[in-house]
């Protein structure tokens, strides 16, 4: 039998997550804009409509609608769907692949991890990522690692690698998490590097940083919060506590495998902004293959597909009491029966609330810097992944983070003040 010469290529990669939901997302999108297209007109805008009534202004402004119109609107729809498509296949057969490769592991536990990136002598700061996605992306690729990029500016980068939940976690609480798994990190850290670190957190791992600060500030020399989320209602508290309401729909899950599965945690996020996983693979569609950007943006989305499943109790918190209740920002939330107050906390404290971030948005991340005493706030024009591992990451986190880790020695001035600001 001879090989199909149209024979499809391998399809090495699993996303975008679930894959389903976008496709399914996007035929809806097609189909409401076609059973409504007669009855359109240019004084509906839709923002999430704006390329088709772009492409089809002439035919309203012409007076053609009732003829023109409907059949632009297809025309555009169906343009928008075979972009989709194409930039789908094109993600799943693109050849780069992640490179790097960890560094030494000083401490375990469970199929958790601490690495080490740096060299002894340097400042160590210990990285806290969030539990639902994998910690690499501090590690993401050459040219894209700001672990590596700190390590080569005199830090020490440890990075709690939580790896994937086991048998043993899947009963874990937010409680077991930052009063065990966590606390005992930061001790080994302690003993690896001989004096306390600084304690890093980014989004999630931030949120869970403050209770650890707050309890253990004989482990850390500092607190550095990236894009952390805390007013959980901020700035919109009905699409929170519509996500808080999903809650009873995902408990036969829950119940069945004691853990909050990858592609369910992606439809949570999916809620966030509808439209935009659809949108961003019809612009890598465009992109050359062989471009910075179209590497970047694979090894971004193979991250993103990469997640990591969230115990069951911890999920149900997180629904329930941060986006539900909003306990952070009240002063409710507890960890071993303690409540948690930024207000507490006497360290040093750098808190990044990136402008364009569109998962943690800049009025949740923000109120922590008015809490803490003494705080630095340093708000880049940046989005929540762009600001860590984009292309602009250097100059939008890592050397501000950079510089202002120097001023903990002393070594340093502080950075300018149109970039960051002190509050009080």
């Amino acid at each position: 039998m001879t090989e199909r010469a149209d024979k499809p290529g391998p399809l090495m990669r699993r996303g975008p997550r679930p894959l389903l939901l976008h496709l399914t997302l996007a035929m809806l999108r097609s189909n409401v804009s076609r059973a409504t297209s007669p009855l359109w007109n240019a004084g509906w805008p839709n923002s999430s409509e704006a390329a088709i009534l772009q492409s089809i202004q002439k035919a309203v402004q012409d007076g053609s609608h009732d003829s023109d119109f409907p059949a632009a609107v297809v025309a555009e729809t169906l343009r928008q769907d075979a972009a989709l498509i194409e930039g789908i296949a094109a993600y799943r057969r693109h050849d780069w692949q992640r490179t790097l490769t960890d560094p030494p592991t000083i401490w375990a536990e469970g199929n958790t991890r601490l690495l080490d990136y740096g060299t002894a002598g340097g400042r160590p700061v210990l990285f806290v990522p969030s539990l639902v996605n994998r910690a690499y992306v501090l590690d993401l690729a050459e040219g894209h690692s700001m672990l590596r990029w700190l390590a080569g500016q005199g830090v020490r980068p440890l990075l709690l690698d939580w790896g994937w939940p086991g048998e043993t976690e899947r009963r874990f609480t937010l409680t077991d998490y930052v009063a065990g798994r966590m606390e005992r990190a930061m001790t080994a850290a302690v003993r690896a590097a001989g004096t306390p670190p600084v304690l890093a957190g980014y989004c999630m791992g931030g949120t869970l940083a403050v209770a650890a600060a707050q309890r253990r500030p004989d482990l850390i020399h500092g607190l550095a919060l990236l894009a952390a989320p805390w007013d959980f209602h901020a700035p919109d508290p009905e699409r929170a506590i519509r996500t808080a309401e999903t809650l009873p729909l995902l408990e036969p899950a829950l119940a069945f495998s004691q853990a909050l599965s990858v592609d369910l945690l992606q439809s949570l996020f999916a809620m966030l902004d509808p439209w935009s996983v659809a949108d961003k693979y019809r612009g890598f569609a465009r992109l050359p293959p062989d471009s910075e950007r179209a590497r970047l943006f694979v090894a971004l989305e193979d991250w993103l597909n990469d997640g990591v499943p969230l115990a069951a109790e911890v999920a149900r918190a997180c629904l329930s009491e941060w986006y539900g209740e909003n306990a952070p920002a009240r002063g409710t939330w507890r960890i071993a029966g303690l409540p948690v107050d930024p207000t507490a906390i006497a360290t040093p404290t750098f808190v990044a609330a990136p402008g364009r971030d569109r998962i943690v948005p800049p009025e949740s991340a923000r109120p922590l810097a008015s809490l803490i005493p003494g705080a630095v706030l340093l708000q880049p024009t940046a989005g929540h992944i762009g600001m860590i591992a984009g292309s602009r990451a250097e100059p939008s986190l890592w050397r501000p983070l950079r510089d202002w880790l120097r001023t903990l020695d002393g070594d340093a001035r502080m950075p300018r003040a149109k970039a960051v600001r002190r509050r009080a």
